[in-house]
């Protein structure tokens, strides 16, 4: 009977000092898969109350798919790597936690916006930990043997465009999806979801981006193309059958890891309108519902981990994904210095700014995305493509 009691003391001891277990499907593919699973083995190392366990669960899409299956069968994990446009429905649904409660005390240097980025309506759903902007890349040796600067104005980007623009090749592309058309309504200063979150493709700044890149293609100095096509766009890029466009930092690393690049490969701050802003786009660590206080716990202390300087920077240098604490910059001065284009491009977290938090979004976006191409492409008249688009997207709102 001793025998027996004693080792049921045993056990109890045991399982007390076992791990609380937090099951995370993560997004983050190369380059960032590597890092990311090593700072999870670090902080599983360094404490002996949590214990994540990753798995890969594809990209931004075909992780939100796996989730949406799990959801409905069973089986989901307590922690999600979710794209930030995702976060809403999320949250709408009661899917995510919200974790303010868990939150004191964290450090006050996040650069503005950056936590923003993880709320809705006024609650946090999503700690963020992967932001990233656009930035806008050209062929620096077609610049240099034309006496160019990179474009500060979108006017500029015009006068180049139709500098660089021969027979065989296109001054610029551009592309009909929705993220790259936000990029240049914002960076004129306007949005396409007004001060409620709510879409308005019919506020005059929208209609004359799109006016704007319509003209662009009439003149025939830029080349048009759709998400479909996103993987010619950037093959047109290094092959130079077109030298500008606009892409989220993340590429950089992504195109110079490719096979050597035919020409220098020029980087600059996406053109800006005083006031205007670039988008941040990325993902978040949001904690599923049905998890216990301690994985709760767990998931944020994990957070706060990655939220070290020194495991920021660390990132930053991997993802290109943006330093998220200001803290994180005096160990990124080598990694500036290396390449005075990262400064350069680095310098718009200043005015990056969230860009899209409406629950709606995976519904509508497609409907700007068919008045983008069909304007782009089929040459349709932008504000009655814009006008029905927001007619369709205000109906979803309204249900």
């Amino acid at each position: 009977m001793r025998a027996w009691i004693g080792f049921l003391v045993v056990l109890g001891v045991a399982l007390a000092q076992r791990p609380v277990e937090i099951p995370f499907w993560h997004t983050a593919g190369p380059p960032g898969q590597e890092p990311l699973e090593e700072m999870i083995r670090e902080f599983n190392a360094r404490q002996r109350e949590y214990r994540v366990v990753p798995s890969f669960v594809g990209d931004y899409r075909e992780g939100g798919l796996k989730l949406l299956a799990a959801l409905r069968s069973g089986g989901a994990p307590v922690l999600f790597h979710a794209e930030l446009s995702f976060l809403g429905r999320m949250a709408q649904d009661n899917v995510a936690v919200p974790l303010d409660e868990y939150l004191s005390g964290i450090p006050n240097d996040f650069y503005p916006s950056f936590l923003e980025a993880g709320r809705f309506r006024g609650r946090t759903y999503g700690l963020p930990i992967g932001l990233s902007v656009p930035v806008f890349f050209y062929n620096a040796d077609q610049f240099a043997a034309r006496g160019l600067n990179p474009p500060r104005t979108w006017e500029e980007v015009v006068q180049a465009a139709q500098r660089l623009t021969t027979r065989a090749a296109k001054g610029y592309t551009l592309s009909s999806d929705i993220y790259s058309f936000n990029v240049l309504v914002m960076s004129r200063g306007g949005r396409i979801v007004d001060a409620q979150g709510r879409p308005d493709f019919t506020n005059p700044k929208v209609v004359e981006s799109l006016e704007f890149l319509q003209d662009m293609v009439r003149k025939n100095i830029a080349q048009s193309r759709n998400i479909a096509e996103a993987q010619f766009s950037v093959a047109d890029f290094l092959r130079t059958k077109t030298f500008m466009g606009i892409a989220p930092i993340t590429m950089w690393p992504l195109i110079e890891s490719r096979a050597p690049i035919p020409f220098r490969l020029g980087v600059a701050a996406v053109p800006r309108v005083e006031g205007g802003k670039v988008p941040l786009a990325g993902g978040a660590l949001v904690v599923l519902r049905g998890a216990s206080e301690a994985q709760v716990r767990g998931a944020v202390a994990f957070w706060r981990y990655l939220m070290e300087p020194t495991n920021i920077a660390r990132w930053v240098r991997a993802t290109y994904y943006m330093p998220m604490r200001r803290a994180a910059q005096a160990q990124l001065e080598d990694f500036y210095r290396e390449d005075p284009r990262r400064r350069v491009a680095f310098a718009q977290v200043e005015h990056a700014d969230v860009w899209l938090q409406d629950p709606e979004f995976t519904i509508w976006y497609s409907y700007l995305e068919d008045a983008l191409e069909r304007a782009l492409k089929g040459n349709a008249n932008a504000r009655q493509v814009l006008e029905e688009a927001q007619r369709r997207a205000l109906a979803v709102e309204r249900r």
